[in-house]
């Protein structure tokens, strides 16, 4: 759309110049065609919703997301509607992070980048080619805003390595702050690729002390990684940089003309999915946040670690965070020590099946009293009715043995009745 539009302001300068008839009949055209794809793009798109349901009806676009509190997973998933992102880099992890963040049904969506949509990209996810020549940014809002008119959209084509882009990087984070937040935004994804971008926002999270998550994709396309950066409390992106970037090599001495990275949308659609769920955990405090999670697809290997900051950082922000992070530590473990005990106080335990249908207790072995009762209840017979076999508890004495006299006695007497026999 806004090709054809500048496309048509170029017709009308030369109009300007040289008035032609055909030609303002063929502008008639393309303005009518560009009203009916307009309109059509109005229809499809629905309507806002003011309040999250949790009605299972397929007209609710937030059903499924809201079962995730009717199944314990989440306290209170519309507060999802109260927090801010910013996106850094909309290309093939940021612009599908964007996408599902937005589909989740978060408040606000702050996106950065400078570059238009190419049909190279067309190998990843998101864009479509009819968007070629715009900016990823405009790209972005124009689909985003389709899926889910509910989310607040705003984009900066920008190149945040400037001075005059950094500003304006920095402003934005800033701008609308609440709940006495020192930024306007409760989180920052860097979804660039390229280590400039990264140290940029890196200073920038530093000095604003914004929590954010950094993100990438190999060159060769078979694995990547995300990674959580907390100003203070884990290494910053200048704590342990990159071997290249520590050796001294610029960067962009290792781009070969003629030579692209690769570029799958499968491992990119993996990291942005492992990033986005880090993100939703973070936010709506939910599961382990992971500090650093790797992914290698040819193993399908899924590296984790935790990563310290660096006291000897060459990041003044970063050290003076570290300060910071340090002198807040004692309170900061006392009021966890104490939200655990009143937790662990506040617990109340409750039997698993509180339904016993067929009436089954436990009884304490050392306890004999009980246990007498219910052998006794068990050994009662209704009238009428005797065992045949004995009882498993009791023990029948076997017949004593005759004594050796009595056999010798009936020995003797049948011998007499054998000699009497005999003797007839």
């Amino acid at each position: 759309m806004e090709e054809e539009l500048r496309a048509l302001l170029g017709d009308l300068d030369a109009l300007k110049q040289r008035p032609d008839p055909a030609s303002i009949d063929r502008m008639r055209d393309r303005v009518v065609g560009m009203t009916s794809l307009a309109s059509v793009a109005a229809a499809s798109t629905r309507s806002k919703i003011k309040d999250m349901s949790a009605e299972v009806v397929d007209s609710n676009p937030y059903s499924r997301l809201m079962a995730l509190q009717r199944m314990g997973i989440v306290d209170n998933y519309e507060r999802i509607r109260d927090y801010s992102v910013a996106i850094v880099g909309i290309g093939g992890v940021g612009s599908v992070a964007a996408e599902m963040l937005t589909r989740c049904g978060i408040g606000r969506l702050l996106l950065y980048d400078y570059d238009t949509v190419e049909l190279a990209n067309m190998n990843r996810l998101f864009f479509r080619p009819d968007q070629v020549g715009m900016t990823k940014t405009d790209a972005a809002m124009q689909t985003l805003s389709e899926i889910n008119p509910d989310v607040l959209l705003e984009s900066y084509s920008l190149n945040i390595t400037t001075v005059k882009g950094f500003e304006t990087f920095l402003g934005s984070l800033k701008a609308r702050s609440s709940h006495g937040r020192a930024t306007g935004v409760d989180l920052v994804l860097s979804c660039v690729d390229n280590y400039e971008a990264r140290m940029v926002v890196n200073q920038a999270c530093n000095e604003l002390h914004q929590t954010w998550m950094e993100s990438g994709v190999s060159e060769d396309a078979v694995s990547g990684h995300i990674q959580l950066l907390i100003p203070g409390e884990t290494a910053c992106f200048a704590c342990a940089p990159p071997l290249v970037v520590a050796s001294g090599v610029d960067e962009r001495t290792l781009k070969r003309d003629g030579v692209c990275a690769a570029s799958l949308p499968t491992t990119m659609g993996v990291v942005a999915g492992l990033l986005v769920q880090n993100s939703l955990k973070y936010l709506l405090k939910f599961g382990q946040v992971s500090p650093y999670l790797g992914y290698n697809s040819l193993k399908d290997y899924f590296p984790t670690m935790e990563m310290r900051p660096n006291p000897q950082c060459s990041n003044p922000a970063c050290l003076e965070r570290q300060k910071e992070y340090m002198l807040s530590k004692p309170a900061r473990d006392a009021e966890a020590k104490a939200k655990m005990e009143a937790e662990a106080s506040a617990a109340i335990e409750y039997p698993v099946h509180i339904d016993n249908e067929w009436n089954i207790s436990v009884v304490d072995d050392n306890d004999t009293a009980p246990s007498i009762i219910l052998k006794t209840a068990a050994d009662s017979l209704p009238e009428g009715l005797v065992r045949e076999l004995p009882h498993e508890d009791s023990y029948v004495e076997p017949p004593a043995p005759a004594s050796s006299g009595a056999i010798d006695d009936d020995l003797e007497e049948l011998q007499r009745q054998l000699d009497a026999l005999n003797s007839s």
